[in-house]
């Protein structure tokens, strides 16, 4: 991988073409001037000396923003609207704002466009604060009044449902004779992934950066996904043993199958969810759409990565009566209703204990 810094001839060039995957541009692919700027405005702060002017975000934020600023980019890469030797943030500019907002209106919903362009604006602030942005604010106002959140009746499916199902596209890879082994190891990753979202629904962007000895741990012989406050959008720390009914799969996964993923070459990999294509790690869009395309050929719909939080929701409503905060110690919410003794690190694993044993009852053996 080339390293951050470097001049963008140094990196692999694209084409320009409007039919190439629509992807968000890496950072090294970005123009020189907007890559120096925002390498220098994510620059953290360091004692007696300031940081960048994102310095006070936490990195899953510079990172989100960096990855929608990197889907703007690369809206204009295919167009052939990229030049290298624009000042940073210059590309943010009407006709290209609008060629962007075309594309994202004809492939998600209006909610995620005026998330888009809402951060969009952030990341561009970061890279040049001087330039005016109040214009691309005022689009971001009317596209607010424009969102209509699409209805999820039609999407969502229960927790149990989905944890069976991907324990059977397991099963059935294990038990084939006809699949190579890299087709086994990418369905059982697959089910994995879908299994272990069903059961501990964390945000997909943690769940994409689950590293091996980092926040995905062994401690006494049980895995435990460790996310420190840092990483969490609510600013709190979230441990959550793997259920007992994963870890079985889980061993085998790290044991026989993601060695197969990682090939010879990319074996020191510590990230746990790696590519069936090079054996790289899995990037957040790779995560989101194995797991999406998994329960669409399994169960039928297409459920997204968001969508197994309100499979957890609905499963713990419907199963949980008598533990009316279980939804939201799972998730990770924070209440105002609720206690806030109910969020700390015990009640959580309480109401992870809780959870297990639902959906251990309505999973068939």
């Amino acid at each position: 991988m080339r390293r951050e810094g470097l001049p963008i001839s140094a990196a692999q060039q694209i084409k320009p073409s409007i039919e190439t995957k629509i992807r968000s541009l890496p950072l090294e692919l970005w123009p020189e001037s907007d890559r120096n700027a925002w390498i220098s405005a994510s620059r953290p702060s360091q004692r007696l000396k300031g940081g960048g002017a994102g310095s006070h975000l936490k990195s899953i934020t510079l990172n989100d923003l960096r990855r929608r600023y990197g889907y703007f980019l690369d809206c204009l890469n295919r167009r052939g609207l990229l030049d290298p030797t624009k000042a940073a943030g210059a590309h943010v500019v009407p006709e290209n704002v609008d060629a962007y907002l075309k594309e994202l209106v004809a492939r998600v919903g209006s909610v995620t466009v005026q998330g888009s362009i809402y951060k969009l604006r952030r990341a561009c602030e970061l890279i040049d604060p001087a330039r005016d942005q109040s214009w691309l604010a005022d689009i971001e106002k009317d596209l607010a009044l424009a969102m209509r959140p699409r209805s999820k009746a039609n999407r969502w499916v229960l927790t149990e449902v989905l944890v069976e199902a991907s324990l059977t596209l397991i099963a059935e890879a294990e038990n084939s004779r006809k699949m190579s082994q890299l087709a086994q190891a990418r369905q059982v990753r697959n089910g994995l992934m879908v299994a272990m979202l069903a059961m501990h629904p964390i945000r997909l962007k943690n769940f994409a950066d689950l590293e091996i000895g980092r926040n995905f741990v062994e401690i006494k012989g049980s895995w435990w996904i460790v996310l420190s406050a840092s990483e969490t959008k609510e600013g709190r720390p979230d441990e959550r043993r793997i259920d007992d009914l994963l870890q079985s799969a889980l061993d085998r996964y790290l044991r026989k199958y993601r060695p197969v993923l990682a090939g010879a070459v990319q074996s020191s990999l510590t990230a746990l969810w790696l590519s069936s294509n090079d054996g790289s790690p899995m990037t957040y869009d790779g995560v989101a759409r194995a797991v999406t395309e998994t329960t669409r050929s399994t169960v039928g719909v297409a459920v997204s990565p968001h969508l197994f939080r309100t499979a957890t929701a609905s499963s713990a409503a419907i199963h949980g009566g008598a533990k009316p905060h279980l939804a939201s110690a799972l998730l990770h919410h924070t209440d105002h209703r609720v206690t806030e003794a109910h969020y700390n690190r015990a009640s959580s694993l309480s109401a992870a204990q809780s959870y297990r044993e639902i959906i251990q009852g309505y999973v068939k053996d």
